[in-house]
């Protein structure tokens, strides 16, 4: 998924609003260091879910060519299973 800064930011503010209206939060550090912290937060998943789609493509290909060709195989469901396997052993959250 790619989101632009101004996404992020948009994103990262309802996160603490909803947060800090519900009462789940006490915070204890300024507004901005807390909404620069879940925009950091938030653009770094979006780059190790990048990188993750990459290894998966990268996979899939490598599989392709040791398996001959690509003949009747669904590469978007191929994709999708090795993405889901290789987000289970990295634990991550899709």
């Amino acid at each position: 998924m790619h989101l632009k800064d101004d996404q992020i930011t948009r994103i990262a503010e309802r996160i603490l609003s909803d947060l800090n209206r519900s009462g789940l939060i006490t915070a204890k550090a300024e507004h901005g260091a807390l909404l620069s912290s879940i925009r950091e937060a938030i653009a770094a998943n979006i780059k190790a879910e990048a990188a993750l789609e990459r290894d998966a493509e990268t996979l899939l290909e490598q599989t392709l060519r040791s398996m001959g060709g690509s003949a009747g195989i669904d590469r978007h469901k191929m994709l999708k299973m090795i993405k889901d396997k290789l987000a289970k052993e990295r634990k991550f959250v899709l």
